[in-house]
């Protein structure tokens, strides 16, 4: 099944280099729909919370 141009161009962000759509690592578990491309580097996620950040939450 060949993919349309325009699908390519909206997922060119997230697809791979066999061509296969791929999340960022955090995101991969995720069950919520706002999934982040393995692209994107800094991740801002209300779901996402991590142990790092609940024992240094005072620091700013």
């Amino acid at each position: 099944m060949s993919r349309s141009k325009k699908w390519r161009l909206e997922w060119s962000f997230f697809l791979g280099e066999n061509g296969r759509r791929r999340y960022n690592k955090i995101c991969k578990g995720c069950v919520h729909p706002c999934k982040q491309s393995f692209r994107a580097v800094l991740i801002a996620c209300p779901h996402y919370q991590s142990a790092r950040s609940k024992k240094c939450g005072d620091r700013g």
